[in-house]
């Protein structure tokens, strides 16, 4: 009777391979989402839809959204964090 001792799987078998193939694919859409948050700082208000109008109850009337201020536009997140750490950059090279 003979005895095969276990064997380690490799490094890089398929699981390596998945979380690399996540890793890159995380860096590329967090890339590109900073690239269109840099070139298109503003998307729809997501209250008004891009209106900036504000239906009543019944529909007749309207008024401007608060959310936007009738503008139909909002900053949007990416835009926010792409802000705030240039404040904090400026701030440092005073």
């Amino acid at each position: 009777m003979s005895f095969h001792a276990a064997t380690a799987t490799p490094a890089d078998g398929p699981s390596g391979i998945l979380f690399g193939l996540f890793f890159i694919t995380a860096v590329l859409v967090t890339l590109g989402y900073g690239l269109g948050c840099w070139l298109w700082p503003f998307g729809a208000c997501r209250r008004c839809h891009g209106t900036g109008k504000r239906r009543s109850p019944f529909g007749k009337a309207f008024a401007l959204c608060r959310r936007c201020h009738g503008d139909g536009r909002r900053l949007r997140i990416g835009r926010r964090i792409i802000n705030s750490l240039r404040e904090v950059h400026d701030k440092g090279t005073r």
